[in-house]
């Protein structure tokens, strides 16, 4: 794999520890994300999608967000395949997502043209050791369609953990696309130590890196 380093950024944390309110609301913000659920808008107090509201805090708050730069016009939006083979009418939360950014003015156009051709452990209900490292993401999935030569592609997820699908992603990209800039969003990320949990909204960009054994690193 090419690329050792990925850019990244998220709006939200969540932590999976810890019983205080505040992390409690960010668990049911990271539920609620997961499921595509409806949510209310701070703005209007009207019932949203969780897509649509990821995108309008983003749209709200674009000229103080560390990421601002990731959307420019021209960008194309890829979304993360889920771990499991897609099945027809499947919830797709990063398309939905993507398509949610897109629609408000956040880059050129969405490609879902990446598949999973094998589906994988899910990270979240697998142990450490046990959870799909940026290669095992590599081999099992692959670039279909037809993509003229992007100006500049984000990957986008709904949730990162250690980075593994969005490095394992960035690569078979770039086999693709090798002079295209590649960087990636997760709408929200994981703090595994409660300590350093800030709260629900902490917008972030950071690196995805890949280790010697394999591993990656995810900082913040």
């Amino acid at each position: 794999m090419q690329i050792t380093k990925l850019d990244y950024g998220s709006l939200l944390s969540y932590t999976p520890r810890g019983d205080s309110n505040k992390i409690q609301h960010a668990r049911d913000f990271m539920l609620a994300l997961k499921n595509e659920a409806f949510v209310e808008d701070p703005q209007t107090g009207n019932l949203i999608l969780m897509s649509d509201w990821i995108a309008k805090t983003i749209r709200r708050n674009i000229t103080t967000l560390p990421f601002a730069t990731f959307f420019r016009p021209n960008t194309i939006l890829v979304p993360t395949p889920k771990s499991s083979l897609m099945r027809p009418d499947t919830l797709w939360v990063p398309e939905r997502i993507a398509s949610a950014l897109t629609k408000i003015g956040f880059g050129n156009k969405v490609i879902s043209c990446l598949t999973r051709n094998k589906s994988v452990p899910k990270a979240a209900s697998s142990l450490a050791k046990d959870r799909p490292k940026a290669i095992d993401h590599y081999k099992t999935m692959r670039v279909t369609g037809i993509l003229s030569k992007p100006e500049e592609i984000v990957i986008i997820d709904d949730i990162v953990t250690r980075g593994a699908t969005l490095l394992g992603a960035a690569n078979l990209l770039a086999d693709a696309f090798p002079e295209t800039p590649i960087r990636a969003f997760a709408a929200m990320r994981t703090i595994s130590n409660p300590n350093e949990f800030n709260g629900l909204y902490d917008p972030c960009t950071g690196t995805i890196t890949l280790q010697k054994n394999g591993e990656t690193l995810r900082r913040p």
